[in-house]
């Protein structure tokens, strides 16, 4: 297995930068959305609106319209020189299905720029990180609930968009799993959609010299059980050099999940570090994927060695 490398860090936002909002998995609210909107133009920012945002799916009523839509807002978005970012408008389900749809070798043409997006569009981060070799966010979407109605949320990711000098530190609310201080290159995202990603052309192949981020929503125990020996019988998590858990959001209670979490991640012989506040959580942090960084387990820090975006 390859050992993740740092990638290309996208240039900082600046006021009147025009954003895309794309909505590559489920559908999307009309009322969150144009509430996300009116944040976005609150920084100073343009936010236009990919042209299928809106639509449903006749057939499968989880999908923001069909896949070859969804496909073609992100790469037109994304191929436009005038659009300095791509914002996914929320997660859901369906981003896998247009993985194999887009033009990666145009996207990669159209050079680097900012992507945002957490939960379901962890098949995009991956591939994003394949085929482009970019540095993407995980983070707050525009018409997710958490980021309209949450202060941090939004803060944080501002910052990160414009000034990210400020926001290289991020720190652990719990004690540490297993204690410890590690350097690698962060990575990750939602567990079941990593499991998902397994074998896939668009998936890294494993998170070896890494610092995998991980949380989810609603599982069952089981079930993150099921994901997380996934991972270790396929060898994805051999060589990782660190792990940091996020949210786990309708998930079962922290003290009845860290007993799994231990006994599936404290065999790895790295630190381990709780409650970094990523993903699925009011307040939700924003995290670069593919920027080296150290974890301090023991201190509860993640410290990124240079800002998230130039």
């Amino acid at each position: 297995m390859k050992t993740p490398q740092t990638l290309l860090r996208p240039a900082r936002l600046a006021p009147g930068a025009r954003v895309a909002v794309v909505a590559p998995s489920g559908p999307v609210p009309e009322e969150r959305l144009q509430a996300g909107l009116d944040v976005l133009r609150g920084w100073d920012l343009d936010p236009v609106v990919a042209p299928h945002v809106l639509d449903r799916h006749g057939t499968f009523p989880y999908l923001a319209g069909a896949d070859a839509d969804r496909a073609a807002d992100l790469q037109r978005a994304w191929c436009d020189p005038s659009v300095d970012a791509v914002l996914c408008a929320r997660g859901g389900y369906g981003a896998q299905r247009i993985a194999g749809l887009l033009d990666w070798e145009a996207m990669r043409a159209a050079g680097p720029k900012v992507f945002v997006g957490f939960s379901d569009i962890t098949a995009l981060h991956e591939a994003f990180a394949t085929r482009l070799g970019l540095v993407t966010l995980h983070g707050p979407m525009a018409a997710g609930v958490d980021f309209l109605k949450n202060a941090r949320a939004q803060e944080h990711l501002k910052a990160t968009l414009f000034a990210p000098e400020t926001v290289t530190t991020l720190t652990s609310g719990g004690t540490p799993l297993v204690p410890g201080r590690a350097r690698g290159v962060t990575l990750g995202g939602c567990l079941s959609l990593l499991a998902a990603e397994l074998g896939t052309p668009h998936a890294r192949p494993g998170a070896r010299g890494g610092l995998l981020c991980l949380e989810d929503v609603g599982e069952e125990t089981y079930r993150l059980d099921r994901y997380l020996t996934q991972l270790l019988r396929a060898g994805w998590l051999d060589g990782v050099r660190g792990v940091l858990l996020g949210s786990w959001e309708r998930c079962e209670p922290r003290d009845g999940l860290r007993p799994l979490l231990a006994d599936r991640l404290g065999g790895l012989g790295v630190p381990v570090a709780e409650e970094f506040g990523f993903g699925h959580c009011a307040g939700a942090l924003t995290v670069p994927f593919g920027v080296a960084a150290e974890l301090d387990a023991d201190a509860g820090t993640l410290t990124l060695a240079e800002p998230a975006l130039r």
